[in-house]
């Protein structure tokens, strides 16, 4: 494992991030639009985590899905605190409800034990322009790592 993908700990996907200037606006506070690249850097090293290297399983599923894509389908998100430039952020990203062709992943954004920002986003998995079944070795991964979050 790379330590800037992140870890996976209690089937939870765990990053930090660092605030940098560009995550900013002009007062010195993270940009809310930030929070949202910050998110996508969780999701992604989190699948990466669990198996699904991104070429690979782009490679794989093209032969059975052409033109596939992971999609968001919805945010819902709750900016609750401010974070400030040189921040250490946490990432924590975990599967919520794992379908056929989606899965709602929970994220919280938080400094030291303090959450700043929760979201509740809803992937789906697309190809020909319609929803399909998430690859099943991606699916079972993801229902494994809900179901280890749901034993704490």
């Amino acid at each position: 494992m790379n330590s800037l993908d992140g870890e996976i700990a209690n089937g939870r996907h765990v990053q930090p991030v660092r605030v940098y200037y560009e995550d900013t606006d002009f007062s010195g506070i993270v940009y809310h639009a930030s929070y949202l690249r910050f998110m996508e850097r969780g999701r992604t090293n989190y699948l990466r985590l669990i198996g699904a290297d991104h070429r690979a399983l782009f490679e794989q599923t093209e032969q059975e899905a052409p033109g596939f894509s992971f999609v968001v389908r919805s945010m819902t998100i709750d900016f609750r605190k401010p974070a400030r430039m040189d921040d250490v952020l946490t990432i924590v990203t975990e599967p919520a409800e794992v379908k056929d062709a989606s899965v709602m992943l929970a994220q919280r954004v938080t400094r030291d034990s303090e959450t700043l920002v929760e979201a509740q986003v809803q992937v789906a998995f697309v190809s020909g322009g319609r929803a399909r079944p998430i690859p099943k070795p991606l699916r079972i991964a993801m229902q494994a790592d809900r179901d280890r979050a749901g034993e704490r």
